[in-house]
């Protein structure tokens, strides 16, 4: 979904499947979550990376360097981010998350007959609401299944 969003038509089917298969293969490595829809892989196919979405991939080539020195001085960066606050670590990874928030919302929303039942979805799924042990991305999505089907019964016809 991160791709489509962005804008890259690509055939989603095969990318999840060899996804699942590098997983398996590199799981006893301990590289078990890789994942197409990371946060960062959202930021380098993001207008933030570049302008050009064929320039794009430059993002990406940097953040990989980045994972190699950061898994190759893993134990440095745990107690570097250890030493800050949470409430930091948090805002960071908020502030990464703007864009995609941001366009992610506006796809959800372009829609005009389902405007309403996105919203409440969006809304009860940030709200942290928790029943009965489940949490709320799963209340979420009831609450704005049942908003869209309530808001697409037919109207009656008036005499």
């Amino acid at each position: 979904a991160a791709i489509r969003a962005a804008g890259y038509p690509i055939p989603i089917s095969p990318v999840i499947g060899w996804t699942g298969v590098a997983n398996v293969l590199l799981a006893p490595f301990g590289a078990f979550a890789l994942n197409l829809a990371a946060i960062t892989a959202a930021i380098c196919m993001g207008r933030e990376a570049h302008e050009d979405p064929a320039r794009r991939y430059v993002a990406s080539v940097a953040a990989g360097v980045f994972y190699i020195v950061v898994g190759l001085s893993g134990a440095t960066v745990v107690a570097l981010f250890a030493a800050f606050p949470k409430e930091l670590i948090v805002a960071i990874a908020g502030i990464a998350l703007l864009g995609t928030l941001g366009s992610s919302l506006a796809a959800a929303l372009r829609e005009e007959s389902e405007r309403e039942a996105a919203l409440v979805t969006f809304l009860v799924t940030a709200s942290g609401l928790s029943l009965w042990g489940i949490g709320s991305a799963f209340w979420g999505i009831v609450a704005g299944v049942i908003t869209m089907v309530a808001l697409m019964r037919p109207k009656p016809a008036r005499p």
